[in-house]
């Protein structure tokens, strides 16, 4: 079986000119160059018509009300079976791509049924990673937000699902295992991986140490200075750390390049939710591991469900994992927070979903953040793992379906919600999931006493500390 990656086959559904609603790209050196210049190739020019799928702008966040209505069940959970969830996903590649694709999503979809792989990746995830992670009841922030509130009840209940706690301090190492373990299956020596704020990066390099597999991982300069604890990590675990001009969405880039120059002996391992079918989907199944522990301890905890789920929202792997066990439930709401830099009308944001438009990047059709002329522009956060102009498919479709719910909160919001969780839990957040918990302080005043909110803290803030003493910790804490 030919070694191949996360990025998949072309095909096509037909419209009313015969062309197809999903253009396959068949030009490599179109998909290879995929950010030369400023210009993101993303289609033929004949195909320009898709850039902009959509002129919807939106730039303040929706109510906190009611649980938005869910549409057909299948749908949430299943995609239509070929990556698309409603008009996003798909499948954007070159034709040279369509084999090695195919044999992954067959590899894939193998695996998933397989006795043998599901054992050896479950016995991973409990002795090498530690999970299941806790889901850990934060008294003080509790109280805190009562005192706050000055609510005569109880008010809310806050949790926290440790995904810090994890080998390796994030969620990232869930997929990353389960990814090496097909590419070894499929016979590859080596692994390409892209990363920003670096957890990627080091949950490559670990899982391929763990598996004898030579390890590349391509890294923004930018995100490379934010984040040199982790660069080092990565050195130590093995791995090669290849420097790219520009931030996570050029080292992605890079990292497919390379890729499709060594099909023969590379692996492609994704760690987010983007890219074409079966990418989004891989990642996703390997993260909802997350939700699953979610509902089993609620039930232990408490005897029933969480009301609400909340999670940071970057392109989408945390959050999914978060929320796809209770995709069925109607009455738990899904809460995702986006970074909104110094603010939406400052243009230094990453905030898609509040102010993208459909069009197609990376290989799947999805919410972006583009100019008038569809050209990709650059995210701001200061969570640089929040820094990707883009969102899944999946995350994109909850979206327009209105199943979850999508807010956003300022990089000072996230260093002050940083510094209350380290001063009340003894609990250092990474500044992505920062975002997550700095919403609270507009949910939890629109919730009922007793309600359950499960925060997913999906790594640990260490990495960060040098950016909160340079830009948000109070100097006499320096």
């Amino acid at each position: 079986m030919r070694c191949s990656s996360s990025v998949v086959d072309g095909d096509r559904s037909e419209d009313g000119d015969g062309r197809g609603g999903e253009v396959e790209i068949r030009d490599e050196k179109t998909w290879a160059s995929l950010s030369r210049g400023g210009e993101e190739m993303r289609y033929r020019e004949e195909d320009e018509r898709h850039h902009r799928v959509s002129n919807v702008l939106r730039t303040s966040d929706p109510p906190l009300g009611s649980v938005p209505t869910r549409t057909d069940e299948s749908q949430f959970l299943r995609g239509d079976g070929n990556g698309r969830f409603g008009r996003f996903g798909g499948k954007f590649v070159p034709e040279t791509l369509i084999s090695p694709l195919r044999d992954l999503e067959d590899e894939f979809n193998f695996v998933l049924n397989d006795h043998e792989f599901q054992e050896e990746l479950t016995t991973a995830l409990r002795d090498y990673v530690g999970r299941e992670t806790p889901v850990y009841f934060a008294g003080r922030l509790t109280e805190h937000y009562k005192n706050i509130s000055q609510t005569t009840g109880g008010g809310p209940e806050i949790y926290l699902k440790r995904e810090d706690l994890s080998h390796c301090g994030s969620h990232k190492i869930n997929n990353a295992l389960g990814q090496a373990m097909i590419a070894r299956r499929l016979g590859c020596k080596r692994v390409v991986a892209a990363t920003g704020a670096g957890q990627q990066g080091v949950a490559t390099a670990a899982a391929c140490a763990k598996f004898s597999m030579e390890c590349t991982v391509f890294m923004g300069t930018a995100d490379i200075e934010k984040q040199s604890s982790n660069v080092l990590s990565m050195k130590l675990l093995g791995a090669q750390v290849k420097s790219v001009e520009g931030t996570f969405k050029d080292a992605s880039s890079e990292a497919i390049r390379n890729w499709v120059g060594n099909l023969e002996t590379t692996y492609y391992l994704s760690g987010t939710v983007v890219g074409p079918h079966p990418s989004p989907l891989m990642v996703r199944e390997f993260q909802s591991v997350i939700g699953k522990e979610t509902r089993r301890q609620a039930k232990q905890l408490w005897g029933g469900k969480p009301d609400v789920l909340v999670a940071c929202v970057g392109s989408g792997s945390n959050a999914l994992g978060l929320f796809h066990e209770f995709l069925g439930d109607e009455d738990v709401r899904l809460v995702g927070v986006e970074a909104a830099g110094l603010g939406l009308d400052s243009g230094k944001h990453s905030a898609t979903l509040a102010v993208g438009d459909v069009g197609v990047y990376h290989g799947s059709m999805s919410y972006l953040l583009q100019d008038d002329q569809g050209q990709i522009l650059k995210p701001h956060s200061i969570g640089v793992g929040l820094e990707y102009p883009g969102v899944g498919p999946e995350i994109s479709f909850l979206k327009e379906s209105g199943r979850a719910e999508f807010y956003t909160a300022t990089g000072q919001e996230a260093v002050q919600a940083c510094m209350l969780l380290s001063r009340l839990e003894g609990i250092i957040p990474a500044l992505e999931a920062s975002h997550a918990l700095a919403f609270l302080d507009k949910l939890v005043p629109t919730l009922r006493d007793g309600a359950k909110v499960v925060v997913n803290c999906s790594g640990r803030g260490d990495k960060d500390l040098d950016t909160l003493i340079q830009r948000g910790m109070p100097s006499s804490l320096c």
